[in-house]
Order: structure tokens, then sequence, then C-alpha cells
């Protein structure tokens, strides 16, 4: 029995030496650190739109994402008109089908298609965008312009699988038209889900017809609007509830040259006679080229302004500025031509905020908005630099104050968020007292971590800072969706500690690119991938929608020691109150592989709640993806938290970033 004693006293001796020796981690984590929390004092106000979001129609963004349109090439204004269309039989007759071009007669939608079925039946298929996605039990409405002289010619209309079985059909018999364009639409439902369908129209009868503007839509749109928004896409935004959306870009606004530039007026109105360009973004990357990349602006600045609305969010609009992009051609309109370039901002004003009897207010309310859309800013300029950027800058900034003196407006600072571009832009726009200086950074990670205390320095007066585009870029050699990871999510929240704690000065911020679609990205990363059927969002979506949901409406200060939380043993903090959920909101990440420990002191006057909770997201692998497989692997987690006595004490994760909210009664 006593040997048996000292056998356990030696054994228990071991095991202690063994873990003393090998648990340096949990050791470390016993360390606590005590951050100090002032719950009273508004240091700074947060803006009710400080969170927001960037859409630009790149990695097929808009047509083949967000805009619900099934059809590519519907209206055939592609470079090559049947790109995307093929004819269903091995060999045509000459003469079925031909592309007319009526340039005098319609000079934003020539092109047309004649069928001739004069020597038997045959059909056409469209491809689609990388495919149809078809969902089994759902309705598609179907939609065409035709020309017909004489009733013959009946089209059956088929969704194709991907081994071309039929799994949706509806017929159409359309109707004598003389000379004139006549719409026709039709419904039917697919009988089988699909994400890589095409679909078919078989010509049966004996005639000739012309068709124009073809088109396919799911029944399942965005609060069902005919020809509207793929629902998932928008639900996911609506979920941020981001404070703004700024649109439509981002490059394509300047164009590979000022003919290729976004025009808001050619965007607005009856679809067919929305005028197709390319999307500079079809010739940009070699690496991955996208000859079938065009914008048909199905998705126009009024379904902008609608989207916006619908989602609770402030409009900001990018307008071209008379400067293509300098990394293309640099092309800029000369100063004494650019009143049309200045004129279309104005009208934008009075487009969206004009009383009826105006003539863009009316032509709002034509459009079934005759309510104005409040707009309150707007950007001149995208990334835009140089000497020419500002002399033409101080052309609109003229004409727009003297009309709409407290219209707000979004500067350029250039594409980088230091250098000579941005020292010259930075200085003459502070100079000038511009309202908000748009900066720009995509960054590896240790520069974002290296930069959450940029703004603490920065001057508390004049121009304010509108972070337009920012995204933390991993390895050149990772590629795609692979480059979402959560390392770069986690460096991007701590950033953005800083440009929270800094909310007097940076007064708007956000994240890009929006979109990609798996089948055909260009650039990454991007904050939400999908497919024909699916999305899924990325860890750094989780981190966006947990800023942007808990914004709060004051900025408290929170220390170490006395010191903002801007790296200390890895950790960056910030925190707000919020005067109307009653909460008080606390921000931090952990950058470490290590467990810490952390006691917050939470002084001051207000009576808080012994009952909160924090939302969590964490990973030890810095790798780690969220996938159309997987697509919660980084998500938050919610877990209880108590608080005694104004003091609570949480053990953060490593790799961890966690929004803390603690109710208060006054």
């Amino acid at each position: 029995m006593k040997r048996n004693n000292t056998a356990n006293c030696i054994f228990y001796v071991f095991l202690v030496c063994i873990l003393t020796s090998l648990s340096p981690v949990n050791l470390h984590a016993q360390t606590s650190k005590t951050i100090t929390i002032n719950t009273d004092n508004s240091i700074a106000k947060v803006q009710s739109n400080m969170w927001g979001v960037f859409f630009e129609d790149i990695n097929f963004g808009a047509d083949g994402g967000i805009y619900a349109e099934l059809i590519k090439n519907r209206s055939f204004e592609f470079a090559k008109p049947l790109m995307g269309w093929a004819i269903q039989r091995a060999k045509a007759n000459e003469g079925e089908i031909l592309v007319v071009n009526r340039k005098e007669e319609n000079i934003t939608n020539p092109r047309y298609i004649q069928i001739n079925t004069e020597k038997g039946n045959f059909g056409i298929s469209n491809e689609g965008f990388k495919g149809i996605g078809v969902k089994k039990g759902l309705r598609y409405d179907f939609s065409v312009m035709y020309r017909q002289q004489n009733t013959g010619v009946k089209l059956r209309l088929q969704l194709l699988s991907a081994d071309n079985k039929i799994i949706g059909e509806g017929n159409l018999n359309p109707e004598k038209s003389s000379s004139d364009w006549k719409k026709q639409s039709t419904s039917f439902v697919a009988t089988k889900t699909d994400a890589k369908a095409k679909f078919t129209i078989l010509f049966e009868g004996k005639g000739k017809i012309d068709l124009d503007m073809i088109s396919l839509f799911p029944g399942d749109t965005w609060k069902n609007r005919p020809q509207g928004l793929r629902a998932d896409m928008v639900k996911m935004l609506a979920d941020m509830k981001p404070g703004f959306v700024r649109f439509p870009g981002g490059c394509i606004v300047e164009g590979t040259d000022l003919a290729n530039r976004y025009q808001w007026k050619k965007t607005i109105g009856p679809i067919e006679n929305r005028q197709l360009i390319m999307n500079r973004w079809n010739v940009e990357f070699a690496h991955r080229p996208a000859p079938d990349y065009y914008q048909s602006f199905g998705l126009g600045f009024f379904e902008y302004f609608q989207l916006a609305e619908d989602i609770g969010s402030d409009a900001l609009p990018i307008l071209n500025c008379g400067m293509a992009c300098q990394f293309n051609t640099g092309e800029v309109a000369s100063l004494d031509e650019l009143d049309p370039y200045v004129q279309d901002a104005l009208d934008l004003i009075e487009f969206a905020n004009g009383d009826i009897t105006t003539k863009w207010g009316k032509m709002r309310a034509d459009l079934g908005h005759p309510k104005p859309f409040n707009l309150k800013m707007m950007g001149i300029g995208n990334e835009n630099w140089g000497p020419q950027y500002l002399e033409r800058l101080a052309i609109f900034t003229k004409a727009i104050k003297t009309k709409y003196p407290d219209f707000k407006l979004i500067n350029s600072s250039g594409t980088d968020p230091e250098g000579d571009r941005f020292n010259l832009l930075n200085t003459s726009l502070r100079n000038s007292n511009a309202d908000f200086i748009d900066e720009h950074y995509y960054r590896p990670a240790d520069w974002f971590l290296k930069n959450a205390g940029r703004y603490d320095d920065y001057p508390r007066d004049g121009s304010k800072v509108f972070v337009g585009e920012y995204a933390v870029h991993a390895d050149k050699n990772v590629i795609g969706s692979s480059r979402n990871n959560w390392q770069s999510a986690l460096a991007a929240a701590s950033l953005m500690t800083g440009l929270e704690r800094n909310a007097d000065v940076v007064q708007m911020a956000s994240y890009a690119p929006l979109f990609a679609h798996i089948d055909a990205w260009q650039w990454a990363p991007d904050m939400i991938w999908v497919d024909n059927l699916n999305a899924y969002g990325t860890p750094d979506y989780y981190v966006q929608k947990l800023f942007s949901t808990n914004k709060g409406t004051d900025v408290i200060a929170s220390k170490i020691d006395g010191k903002n939380i801007i790296g200390q043993d890895g950790l960056y903090a910030s925190a707000v109150t919020d005067k109307i959920s009653k909460e008080v909101i606390i921000k931090i990440s952990n950058t470490t592989d290590k467990a810490q420990n952390i006691d917050f002191n939470l002084e001051g006057k207000r009576s808080l709640k012994t009952k909160g909770y924090v939302d969590e997201l964490a990973n030890t692998n810095l790798n780690q993806l969220n996938s159309f497989e997987n697509p919660d692997a980084i998500s938050p987690k919610r877990n209880s938290i108590t608080v005694k006595n104004k003091k609570l004490s949480l053990t953060l994760k490593p790799y961890s970033f966690n929004v803390i909210k603690i109710p208060f009664t006054k």
C-alpha cells in the first residue's frame, strides 16, 4: 500500500512537469489583459450610413448575376450577333435565319433576327450565362418582341437539361402584327432542377417572323417584379442592412475610352431602348478572357435607386468626370466640351429628387416612382488622378454647389492610399475643403494590420474620408474564391475597428467588389460568390455584416494602458454605444494563435444589465474558406455572457473576431 502511494506521488510530480514544459500556450492564455471601456462619453458620432456596399458589374455581377435575365445576347447586339445562340439542326438551310440591321431606324437597338421556316421546321438555342439555372416547380416567364405579316409561325419553348432532356415546355402563337413590333408573353413551369440547362425555341409552321428582345426570367424575382432582380442575391444585401449602395462602379464608370463610359441616361426607360455596350472587363484580363461580357443595362439607374430604397440604403451614384480609365487610354474630354458631362450630373439630381413638374422628375414619375428618392450625394469620377482630374472636378463642383449647395460630393484620391498621386490629391482636396475624399486600398493582410491606426492622427475638421473600396489581397498564387480566406477577413475586421474608432473622420466605408460568379470571375477576392442557383457569403461577408448590423450611434473610448487598441499582443478593438437599442457594443479581434483572457472594465454611470452575448467568428486555420458545400464554415456563433459589477471576463479564441453586446437601461 505504501509502495502504491509512493508510485502515485511520483507519477503526479512527473505529470505536472510534463504539463508545465509542454503547455506554454495555455499558460500564456492565463495571463489576463485589462481593457477599459468608458460607457458614458461619446467621442464621435457614427453616421447612420457608415457601413455600405459597393456594386460594380464585374465578375458577371449584373448580367448573369443579380439581374435575373437568363438569356444571353437577347437582342443580338454583341460584336458577334449570334454569340450565345446555336441553330438546332445539323445543317441549316441558306436564309433560314438572318441578322438584320436597322441602324437608321433604331440606333439604340439596331439588330433583330428574321426566321424563315418555308423549308421546314428548325430551332435555335441559348446557352445562358455559363448555363441556365432552373428550379423544379418554379414558373418561368418568356417574352419576345416580334413582327410577322401573316400568321403561320408558332414557337415551341423548351428548357433542356444538361443531358438534353425536356425539363420545361410552353407554346407561343404570335398574332399578325402588320409592320409594327408587338410584345407577347407566356409562362411555363420547370419539372426538374438543373444548374446548366439551356433554352430552345422550335419554330413550327411556314412563314417569316422577325424576333427581338428574346427574354426568359424566373418567377421568383425580388419582390416578384417582372424582369427584376435575383431574389437570393438581393436578400443577402438586405440582411446586411447597408447604409448606402455605391454604384455602378468602379472602372466601368470610366470605360476603356469615353465612348465606352457609363451614361446613366441610356440606362432608364423601356428595356428595348437601352443601348447595350461592351463591358470594359470584356478585354481587361488576358488570363480570364470574357468575350461574351456586355452590359444590357436591364439593371439601370432607376433599378439601382429602387434597390437602394428596397433595402433601406442611401443611393451613392458615381458619374464620369470627362475622363476615361487612365490605365487604358487616359482619354479626356477637353474643358470646353465638358458641359454635357456636368449637365448629366445636374440632371441626375433632378431625376432623383425633382418635382414631377420638372423634366427629369417627370421621367422618374413616369417610370413608376413619383416620390423623390432623396439623393444626398454622388461621386465625381472613379479612381481618377492628376491635375487633369482636379481641374475637371473644380468645374463640376462649382456647377453642382451653385445649384445644390448642401449636396455632398465624393472626390477621388486615385488608386492607392499613399504615394505622389495620393499626396497631390489629398493635399489639394483638403485645401479646397472637399466634402469627402475617397480612399481605396487593396493590400496584403499585414498592411491592414499595420494601418489600423491610420486615421488616429487625421485632422478632425474639414474634409471627411470615404473608404470606397478595400479588400485584403492574399498571395497572388491563390486564385478565385480561395482568396476569400479567414486570414483576409480577420485582417479586414482589425482595420475596421480603426475606421469605427475614427468615425468622426471616416464617415463611410464599403468592401469591394461585391459579387462574383464562380464560373465567370475575373477579379478576386469578392464578398459574395454565386453560381446559377446558389449564393454564399464569404468570411468577409460576415465581418461586414457584423459591423453593419452593429454600428451603434456613438463611439466610446476603449483602451489598454490608456492607449488605443491597435495591435498590442495582436489585439484590435473599438467600442460604441447604441442609444436606440440601448446597448454597449465592443468589437475585438485576436490575430494571434493563442487564446487570450480579457478583463473588460466597463466604467461609467450607465446601468448595465447582467446578461449579454457575443457573436464570434473564429477558426484556427487562417486558410479556411466558405463554399457552396460548406457556406457556414466561418459564420457567427452566439454565446451568452455575464456582466458582474460592471466587469466582464472573456476568453478570446485564437484567430477570432468578436462582437460583444451588453444592454443598458439608461
